[in-house]
């Protein structure tokens, strides 16, 4: 279940940076941007402000180059229709981390998903199997119409408890 969430998660993101990219080559209007912040460890990305329609606003995790220091002005691609997508000149996509992603995560989270179904598939045929000859074993017990009882009309020899009669 989880390898169907994951790869849900990356279809969409992927899915995002390719609406993106798309709608900026449709219209791309450019502006100039500042870097702000680079990535540093693990839990900082880059960021780049930009002025847009009057608004300031922010990107992160843009494709920098290397050499990009904090202040160094850089060439941004946004949409006309929406100021928010935003990519650095000469790249197609706005981000790479979302792209690369879904390019390695949705092929495995999808394979793993194909696994997990096949085996419940699997399974849910084991079980139905066992409880087909469940059935069969007490069917057979059972007689059919037209065959003689099993006890073949006699009555049963079960005893009761304390012998064939109980005292009194």
């Amino acid at each position: 279940m989880l390898s169907a969430v994951v790869a849900v998660g990356m279809c969409l993101l992927g899915w995002r940076q390719a609406d993106q990219a798309d709608r900026i080559a449709a219209h791309p209007v450019q502006v100039q941007g500042t870097v702000t912040q680079l990535p540093g460890g693990s839990g900082t990305y880059s960021q780049v402000a930009y002025e847009a329609d009057g608004r300031k606003l922010a990107a992160a995790d843009l494709w920098l180059p290397e050499n990009a220091k904090v202040g160094d002005p850089i060439c941004l691609e946004r949409a006309a229709d929406d100021p928010a997508a935003v990519r650095v000149c000469g790249e197609h996509y706005p981000q790479p981390v979302g792209i690369g992603l879904a390019q390695t995560s949705v092929p495995v989270a999808l394979l793993f998903c194909l696994l997990c179904l096949y085996r419940i598939r699997r399974h849910r045929r084991a079980r139905q199997v066992a409880a087909g000859r469940w059935r069969l074993n007490t069917t057979v017990a059972f007689a059919a119409e037209g065959m003689p009882a099993i006890t073949h009309g006699k009555r049963s020899r079960r005893r009761r408890k304390g012998g064939r009669r109980a005292l009194r």
